[in-house]
């Protein structure tokens, strides 16, 4: 049944990440079939990042950094291990992913700004699902401090 949906799932996805347990050995030997889902599926130039989660339960570890950056690197991914329990390297995860997708974006839709290889501040560009993301100017310092003091986006 999940098959069946999976390419409408995929379809216009520009990034992926595929995590794989490090204290569960099985969870790793997926990743390969994992791998031809999202390359079956997704845009031919997803970028696609494997991930070793679980990090904080190093003594329980089956799945070893060698082996998920050799599988990384035969395969023409992005590797990094993360602990989503202690947030290790999760925000690392993410902003990288996200780096390789605005630069393949920026690429791929001839998106200049004024240094010449990125979009200026309020520019807009699709990404996949048809979804637009606009690249704003970063916050002043003082508007951060008054997102801290009120208790940032959400308090």
């Amino acid at each position: 049944r999940y098959r069946s949906i999976a390419s409408s799932y995929y379809r216009g996805a520009v990034g992926a990440l595929l995590v794989y347990d490090v204290t569960d050995r099985n969870s790793f030997n997926h990743v390969p079939m994992w791998l031809k889902e999202v390359e079956e599926n997704a845009e031919k130039d997803c970028l696609i990042m494997l991930v070793g989660n679980k990090t904080d339960l190093n003594d329980q570890r089956t799945v070893f950094v060698r082996d998920g950056r050799s599988f990384a690197r035969k395969n023409g991914l992005a590797f990094i291990e993360t602990s989503a329990l202690d947030a290790t390297g999760v925000d690392t995860a993410f902003q990288r992913i996200l780096q390789e997708i605005y630069k393949t974006q920026t690429k791929k839709n001839n998106v200049k700004g004024p240094g010449g290889d990125s979009a200026p501040a309020g520019q807009q560009f699709q990404a996949g699902r048809g979804q637009a993301i606009s690249l704003s100017a970063p916050p002043e310092p003082e508007q951060m401090q008054s997102q801290k003091a009120s208790g940032g986006c959400c308090g």
